[in-house]
């Protein structure tokens, strides 16, 4: 199948889930009223509460919401085949994921910017408030370790990764100084600067790998967990709009920039999706993901389509920062649909591989024992029609410089290599 269709598709059903059902919600449903004060005007305290530019929080709630999830559900979950995924993307987004985002935002402005726990303390009962509170705890234990896992996995031994990573921080605090301190409200003068400064630190990291420096920015994992939690505490104490804010901000440039230039490469390209719409594994025992495709799917690809995880992001900072009631329509509905053309546009970059090749790197080979089984489901599905051997894994291995790409699972390998082979 041509991957074309499919990604000019999926875009126009977002595009017309945002014009047309997100006004509807914000009109009828919500009753959006801009002459309604928002906490960022009523408690103000230049710290949590801060007016914000609706663009600056849009990458801001971008950020938050988009880490590794949308990137990696998807790849995996094309053990399944292309099909299954991408209707659950472009379904689930429009009519759950980015309606239930949107919800709780207005639903918290209205409350104080207050979050789930506390609603649930002030419009239930006390008891309900602290069930709330202690799921809400072990779920963001989960999700930081499970999003935090895949970050260290991409930066450990990284020293390119880990510098441009590292640079983000003195540019988002000079950025949050300009914009809100020597050029105030000059939103477009900061982010242009930040933006620059964004891509020179990608550009020179490629130098540090290749210099002495190396050594300084080459971090293990333990060393790389440790820096993310002392990065968490940092963020979290100081004022949103100097570190947080301008940060996830800057970094939504860097994200969307390379959504939006493999979808240029698409268009352009318009290469085959090699993954068959429905593989064999939809009724289980695949090597990947071991369920069937119900419920697995959803399982699989939680962010892109729909997260319980992003109520807690629409109950968190992004409330007491919203200037006007309106403008949670294009933060709440609208960054949750551009989570979602992630989403695509990673199964389709994992689609664009060659079965044999997707099921090589993303099947575990650690033991013997997994060797042979991988290659028993090899010889199955062979004999079943579904070709899964090896086709590219030797050009792969060399354009990538990697040694080894068998059985590096998670996803992120296949993601990279999708994309650039588009």
């Amino acid at each position: 199948m041509n991957a074309l269709p499919i990604l000019i598709g999926a875009l126009c059903v977002i595009a017309i889930a945002y014009r047309y059902y997100s006004a509807f919600l914000a009109a009828k449903v919500l009753a959006l009223d801009d002459s309604r004060a928002c906490p960022s005007e009523t408690m103000a305290d230049g710290h949590n509460y801060v007016s914000t530019n609706k663009w600056v929080l849009f990458g801001h709630h971008f950020a938050a919401i988009s880490g590794a999830g949308p990137l990696i559900g998807p790849v995996l979950a094309a053990q399944f085949g292309y099909f299954p995924g991408l209707l659950w993307l472009v379904i689930g987004v429009c009519l759950a994921g980015a309606v239930q985002d949107f919800m709780i935002l207005v639903g918290s402005i209205r409350r104080g910017g207050k979050s789930l726990a506390e609603i649930a303390l002030e419009e239930i009962s006390p008891l309900s408030g602290l069930v709330a509170g202690v799921a809400i705890l072990f779920i963001v234990v989960i999700a930081i370790a499970g999003l935090g896992f895949v970050v260290v996995n991409a930066l450990a031994e990284s020293p390119w990764g880990t510098f441009t990573v590292a640079m983000t921080i003195p540019i988002a605090l000079f950025m949050s100084l300009y914009m809100y301190r020597l050029r105030k409200g000059r939103i477009g003068e900061g982010s242009a600067i930040g933006v620059v400064l964004l891509l020179v630190a990608v550009v020179v990291g490629g130098r540090v790998a290749e210099s002495s420096w190396a050594q300084t920015f080459t971090l293990g994992k333990p060393a790389l967990i440790a820096s993310m939690a002392v990065y968490g505490f940092v963020a979290s104490v100081l004022p949103v709009w100097m570190l947080l804010c301008p940060r996830d901000y800057l970094s939504s440039y860097l994200k969307i920039g390379t959504i939006a230039f493999l979808i240029v490469g698409v268009l352009l390209v318009h290469p085959t999706l090699q993954m068959p719409a429905f593989t064999p594994f939809v009724s289980g025992g695949g090597p990947i993901v071991p369920g069937k495709l119900y419920p697995f799917v959803f399982i699989t690809i939680a962010c892109g389509a729909i997260s319980g995880f992003h109520a807690l992001i629409a109950s968190g900072t992004t409330p007491k920062m919203v200037a006007k009631e309106s403008h949670a329509r294009t933060i709440g509905y609208g960054a949750m649909l551009m989570e979602g053309v992630v989403g695509v546009v990673a199964l389709v970059a994992a689609s664009a591989l060659f079965p044999g090749d997707y099921f090589a790197i993303n099947t575990a080979q650690d033991t013997p024992a997994k060797v042979a089984k991988y290659e028993a489901m090899v010889d199955t599905c062979c004999a079943q029609g579904f070709d899964v051997k090896p086709r590219e894994l030797e050009r792969l291995e060399k354009e990538s410089g990697e040694a080894k790409l068998e059985g590096r699972t998670g996803g992120a390998v296949t993601l990279a290599l999708g994309i650039a082979k588009i």
